[in-house]
């Protein structure tokens, strides 16, 4: 199976698909989780993360480019890259630890998504501590039970930073630095944009498709 780097603004859909992909045998690698690890694991590098993210200043891509060669070091299983890379200078980080691992059978998905339908859905998620995600207004991805996780049974939530100001704020950021990663992407012949409006089943399989 090839690997996959997931490229996608807010809400589009890209944490679904990891969660198919996932039960098809594949290691979900999210930069977010192996930074928290680390800072919970008490390292070295963990305290320093840990220094970093309390003087509210951003962990370099240096830091996060050693966290993703160890991981893929010792990999013996298809990955996805989630989260990583976010701006052209990771990009190219990327493409260098590639180089070195020879690391070549991989393919890049941005999911397109609309600034309208990602806040829709960004106001009508819920989410659960167990990892589960819900929408209010989704039929397809409502709970069966309103505000109670299917999963696991627990309370839903609303995340605190899915309000329209912030939200859109972050998909502007989102949307400002990925262009030159697609261009990036496309001059390799990696990039595949799926447009999110075919809907959670279609979007699976054009993927697995992809992934042949």
């Amino acid at each position: 199976m090839k690997n996959v780097i997931f490229i996608a603004p807010p809400s589009a859909g890209k944490g679904t698909q990891s969660s198919i992909l996932i039960e098809r045998g594949y290691e979900h690698i999210s930069t977010g989780d192996m930074l928290r690890e680390e800072i919970n694991k008490k390292s070295t590098i963990g305290l320093e993360i840990e220094s970093i993210m309390q003087s509210g200043k951003l962990v370099s891509d240096e830091i996060v480019y050693e966290l993703i060669k160890n991981k893929l070091t010792n990999l013996n299983k298809p990955f996805i890259l989630d989260g990583y890379p976010r701006t052209i200078n990771q990009a190219k980080l990327l493409d260098k630890l590639f180089k070195e691992l020879n690391i070549n059978d991989y393919e890049v998905i941005y999911l397109d998504i609309t600034l309208e339908e990602a806040l829709e859905r960004a106001l009508g998620r819920l989410t659960c501590e167990c990892g589960a995600s819900y929408s209010k207004y989704n039929a397809e991805f409502k709970p069966k039970v309103d505000g109670i996780c299917d999963k696991c049974g627990k309370k839903l939530i609303s995340r605190s930073d899915d309000n329209e100001e912030s939200f859109k704020i972050r998909f502007t950021t989102f949307n400002e630095n990925v262009l030159p990663i697609k261009d990036f992407y496309q001059q390799k012949e990696k990039l595949h944009i799926i447009n999110t409006e075919l809907g959670k089943d279609k979007i699976a399989e054009e993927i697995k498709d992809i992934l042949k």
